[in-house]
C-alpha cells in the first residue's frame, strides 16, 4: 500500500518535470529521486508514511511552479544532510555545487527554532534568556541568505506546507513550536514574496495549532454566514457574466471565502463583527487585456454604486510585491455591499505565486533570478537590517518593519518606497537614507507641511527638507514607527551627532 503511494508521487513528480523539462534535467530528476529514495530507506515519518514521501511532496510543489532543475532536486534532497550519513561531498560529486549551495542553506534554516517566549504573538517584547542570540544570528543570517537565492526560500515553504499537513502526528507541544514559527516568520516571507496562495495556506494550516479556541470560534461564527453569503453571490455573478457577454468580455469568474487566519485579524480591527467585512468573499473577474479590466470596472459600476473610497486601483499602482488588480466595492442586488477584484490572467498568476510567477512565464526554465522589482525588498533588508545591532531589536525590526502590513508612498522623482503601516515622514527620511534621516528639519505630503507624526497613506509623496545644523532629537523616538529610523535615531543621539 504505502509503496503504491510513494509510486504515485514519483510518478505525478515526473510528469509534472517532463511538462518543461528536457531530457537531460528529466534524467537528473529521476537520478535525484532514486538517490533519494536510497538515502532515506527504512525511515518512516511520525505518520507512518516512508520518509522520502516528504521530500516528494516538496519537489512536487515546486514542480507546479516549473521550478527549475536544481530547485527539484535540491527539494528532493534537502533532509538527507541532516538525517542521513550523506555527506556535502557526496552531493557535490553526484549533483554539483549549485544543488549542494542550495540544500546547505535549506539545512540551516531548519536549525531554527523559534520560542514562544522569544517571539510572543502580537507583542514586540522579548526575553533575555540562554541561546536567544544565537538563534537570532542564525535568523538573520537565513533572511540575508535568502536575499541572494531566492529559491532556499521557496524550497523551505514547500517543506513546511507538507510537514504543516502532517503535523497532527506531533507531540502537542512541537506542534504549537512549528506552527508559531510559521505564523511569525515563514508565511509573513510568502507574503512579502507576494505569494498569496501559499501564505494562505501556510496560515490557515498553522492557525489552530496557535489559537485552537479562536480557530474553533470563528468557524462557528462564520460558516453560517458564508453558506448564506455563497448562495447570494450565485445570483450576482450570473448578472455579471451576462453583463460582460453582453458587452463581448471573455472573463473568468468566480468567488472565494476569505481565510480563515486573514479573517481573524480583521476582525479583530473590527469587534468581531462580520458585517463590517465587506470582503469575506470577494468575487473575482479574470479577463484578457489590462483594457478590458477597466471596461469590466466600467460596467459594474454602471450596473451598481460604488461606495465612496473603496476603488483601489492596483494596476496603475502595484504593491511593492509585484501584485495587480482593481478592486471596488458596490451596493448590490438588496443593498448588500460586494467586493470585486478585476485582474487579467498573468496578474493573477502573480497574485497567487509572487516571485514564483517568474518561472511558469520564463521560456529559460534554469533561469534563477525572478524581476529585480519584486525581491527588491529582501535587497533593501541586506542593507537595513546592519543598522539594527541588538538581538532584541532586531526581533522588533522583524515584526514592526518587515511583516507588518505595508503601505507604499512616493518621492517627488516618483521612486515608490515600501514602507510598514503607520510609518512617518521621519521613517520615510530614515528609509531614503540615514543621513536624511539625521538632518531631517521638516517634510511635505503631497505638496503641503506635514507634521513628523503624520501618518502616510497609500500613494502619498513625501518629501523632505533637509537642515545642516538639525541634529536628532529625544523625542523623535516616540514619533517614528519602524525600528531601523529608532536604531539610527539612538545611534546619532549617542554619538551626539
Amino acid at each position: 500500500m504505502e509503496s503504491t503511494s510513494q509510486d504515485k508521487l514519483e510518478n505525478q513528480l515526473i510528469d509534472l518535470c517532463q511538462k518543461y523539462l528536457n531530457d537531460r534535467e528529466l534524467a537528473r530528476v529521476k537520478r535525484a529521486i532514486e538517490f533519494s529514495k536510497k538515502s532515506h530507506a527504512g525511515a518512516l515519518r511520525k505518520s507512518g508514511e516512508s520518509f522520502v514521501s516528504h521530500p516528494l511532496h516538496a519537489a512536487i510543489r515546486l514542480a507546479k511552479l516549473k521550478l527549475d532543475t536544481n530547485s527539484i532536486i535540491a527539494a528532493l534532497l534537502h533532509d538527507t544532510l541532516e538525517d542521513t550519513d550523506v555527506s556535502p561531498r557526496i552531493i557535490k560529486r553526484e549533483f554539483g555545487g549549485d544543488v549542494l549551495k542550495l540544500v546547505e542553506a535549506v539545512t540551516k534554516l531548519s536549525n531554527i527554532r523559534i520560542k514562544k517566549s522569544w517571539f510572543p504573538l502580537g507583542k514586540t517584547t522579548v526575553s533575555k534568556i540562554p541561546e536567544f542570540e544565537r538563534q537570532v544570528e542564525t535568523l538573520r543570517k537565513m533572511l540575508v541568505a535568502v536575499a541572494k537565492d531566492i529559491r532556499v526560500i521557496l524550497i523551505k515553504l514547500a517543506d513546511k506546507i507538507h510537514n504543516l499537513e502532517t503535523l497532527n502526528f506531533l507531540p502537542a507541544e512541537k506542534r504549537e513550536r512549528i506552527a508559531r514559527e510559521v505564523i511569525e516568520i515563514y508565511a509573513p516571507v510568502a507574503g512579502r514574496l507576494g505569494m498569496g496562495e501559499w501564505k494562505e495556506k501556510l496560515e490557515d494550516l498553522a492557525f489552530p495549532y496557535v489559537f485552537p479556541k479562536e480557530y474553533d470560534d470563528l468557524k462557528k461564527l462564520a460558516i453560517p454566514r458564508l453558506k448564506d453569503r455563497e448562495n447570494y453571490l450565485k445570483r450576482i455573478v450570473s448578472k455579471v457574466e451576462k453583463l460582460l457577454e453582453t458587452n463581448k468580455i471573455k472573463a473568468e469568474i468566480n468567488f472565494r471565502a476569505k481565510h480563515w487566519y486573514s479573517l481573524y485579524k480583521k476582525l479583530l480591527k473590527y469587534d468581531n463583527d462580520l458585517d463590517k467585512i465587506y470582503d469575506l468573499i470577494a468575487v473575482r473577474i479574470i479577463v484578457d487585456s489590462i483594457e478590458d479590466c477597466y471596461n469590466t470596472l466600467g460596467l459594474i459600476h454602471s450596473r451598481w454604486r460604488p461606495l465612496v473610497g473603496r476603488i483601489k486601483d492596483y494596476i496603475a499602482l502595484p504593491k511593492p510585491n509585484g501584485y495587480q488588480s482593481i478592486h471596488t466595492t458596490v451596493f448590490c442586488e438588496e443593498g448588500k455591499i460586494v467586493e470585486f477584484q478585476i485582474r487579467t490572467k498573468q496578474m493573477h498568476q502573480q497574485a497567487e505565486f509572487g516571485v514564483a510567477a517568474h518561472w511558469i512565464y520564463s521560456e529559460k526554465k534554469n533561469s534563477r533570478i525572478p524581476n529585480k522589482n519584486e525581491t527588491k525588498w529582501l535587497n533593501d533588508f541586506s542593507k537595513i537590517q546592519k543598522a539594527v545591532t541588538s538581538p532584541e531589536d532586531f526581533i522588533k525590526f522583524l515584526k514592526l518593519d518587515l511583516f507588518q502590513d505595508r503601505i507604499f508612498v512616493f518621492t517627488p522623482q516618483g521612486d515608490v518606497k515600501d514602507l510598514p503601516a503607520g510609518a512617518t515622514p521621519l521613517d520615510f527620511a530614515y528609509h531614503v537614507h540615514t543621513d536624511i534621516g539625521n538632518h531631517c528639519a521638516g517634510a511635505k505630503v503631497n505638496g503641503k507641511i506635514a507634521p513628523f507624526d503624520t501618518k502616510l497613506q497609500n500613494g502619498d509623496i513625501v518629501e523632505i527638507i533637509k537642515g545642516k545644523n538639525v541634529k536628532p532629537k529625544a523625542d523623535w523616538l516616540s514619533i517614528v514607527k519602524t525600528e531601523v529610523a529608532r536604531s539610527n535615531i539612538k545611534k546619532a543621539i549617542k554619538s551626539n551627532l
